[in-house]
Order: structure tokens, then sequence, then C-alpha cells
């Protein structure tokens, strides 16, 4: 079998010390895990975990501080969050999202580190080297750097406990209808605005991503307001669309 790649962020102040007692200690974990230092798991940026699987890995592993110990107090709350947003574009772009895995560990727990990392590398061994439309996945990481998704990632919390503006406070059905609502709609965003680095019309994106015509025609049109889209000709009295050129954050020149 095909040996699987394996990325580790692991927080400075506690899980990069336990993975460093597990090898004092000589408990063995997978080699083909490649360990980054962060200095908190709330920095895993989505943007990052999805450059990595779209760049090789198989497997995404994040492992911060126990709640409640964070050094930064919230770090490994916004990292939840952000895990949770991550995977659920995994889903959108068909990569599973069990490849990506939250965990806490204390600096005291370098066995515990072990076994978790032997559970993990067998659990992506099992499901293989991972397979995805490379432009499914491109577009799962310009939703990623989206401002909404951003600010719903760290907000959630608020809106569950204390309400929005209007005091309206979500239950987690709510919430978690919310985020799989908008997580969609900024992923077929993108996915449309990556299919305009061609010219195409509403009728042959909405073919190409098994869309409904009017919810391309509403897509486009948002992107058309931000600026991100123009009309390149008009073809038998029907536009054809063309996206300006991109930046390497989604972000027109």
């Amino acid at each position: 079998m095909e040996a699987v790649k394996i990325i580790g962020f692991l927080c400075n102040w506690c899980c990069y010390a336990g993975a460093d007692l597990a090898g004092v200690s000589r408990f063995q974990y997978p080699p083909n895990i490649r360990i980054i230092r962060v200095m908190c798991s709330g920095r895993v940026d989505p943007v990052i975990i999805l450059d990595a699987f779209l760049y090789g890995a198989d497997g995404v592993f994040v492992g911060g501080c126990h709640p409640g110990d964070c050094h930064y107090l919230e770090g490994n709350y916004y990292a939840e969050k952000k895990i949770e947003m991550a995977q659920r574009l995994l889903k959108e772009a068909r990569v599973e999202p069990k490849r990506l895995h939250l965990e806490w560990v204390s600096a005291s727990e370098g066995e515990r580190f072990s076994k978790i990392m032997k559970e993990f590398s067998d659990e992506i061994k099992a499901l293989g080297p991972v397979t995805f439309e490379t432009e499914a996945l491109e577009a799962a990481c310009l939703a990623a750097a989206d401002y909404r998704l951003r600010i719903l990632a760290t907000k959630e919390r608020e809106l569950l406990e204390v309400g929005n503006k209007y005091g309206e406070v979500f239950t987690q059905h709510e919430m978690d209808r919310l985020l799989d609502d908008i997580v969609r709609e900024e992923y077929e965003e993108k996915r449309i605005l990556l299919k305009l680095k061609e010219p195409r019309s509403v009728k042959e994106i909405a073919s190409e991503l098994n869309l409904k015509p009017n919810i391309v025609l509403r897509h486009i049109m948002d992107l058309k307001r931000y600026e991100l889209v123009d009309i390149h000709e008009l073809r038998d009295y029907t536009p054809v669309y063309i996206a300006r050129k991109l930046d390497e954050e989604g972000i027109t020149e």
C-alpha cells in the first residue's frame, strides 16, 4: 500500500510538548507524520489546512491545549470552530471530513499523544491516499478566506449565548443550518468564479456544476456587484461572463 502523508500542526505550549515527551520517553508513533509547531492551535487557518490537502497531504492533525488551559485563553475554542468550518468545506469538495482531526493533548500526555497519532495514521491508511478534483478543492480554499465564514467562526459562541444585535439568540440547530447554508453558498460562488476563468454563459456553468440556472445567475450577479466578474460578450443575445484576473487571495488586481 502507498504510504500516506500526514501533516500535524501542534500547539507550542501543550501538544508539541506532549510530542516531545513522547520522543524522550520512547513512545513511538508513525514516521509518516510531519510536525509543524505553531504558537496556538487557534492560529491554524482553514486556508492553510485546505492548502495542505491541495499540495499532497492525505490527512491533517491539529493538536491544542485542553479547554480551559489555553495559553491564549480562548485560542483552542477558535481552533475548534475553524476546524469545523474546514471540515464543512472539505465535505463540499467531496473530501472525507474525517481526514482532518482535532485533539487536545497536554504537555504531560506523551503516551496519549503517541496513541492518538497511531490511531489517526491507521484511519488515514484505511481511507488511502486522498483523491479530489483540483478545481473543487481550490474553490474550497477561496471560500475559506471569505470574510463571512471567518466572522461566523469567531462569533458562534456570542450568537448562541448572547444573540445578534437584535437580541435574537440562536439554537445550535439554527447555527448549524446557518453555517451549512453559508458554506455551501460561498463554495458554489467560488466554483463559479473559477469556471469563469474562461468565458461562459449561465447555462453552460449550470450544466457543468449541476446547479440550477437561477442559482448560478444569482451568484454571478453577486460577483459582478463586487467587480469580480464582467460581461465578456453577447452570444445570440445571451450574456457570456468572464472573471477578472485574480491574485493568490482571490481579490481583483
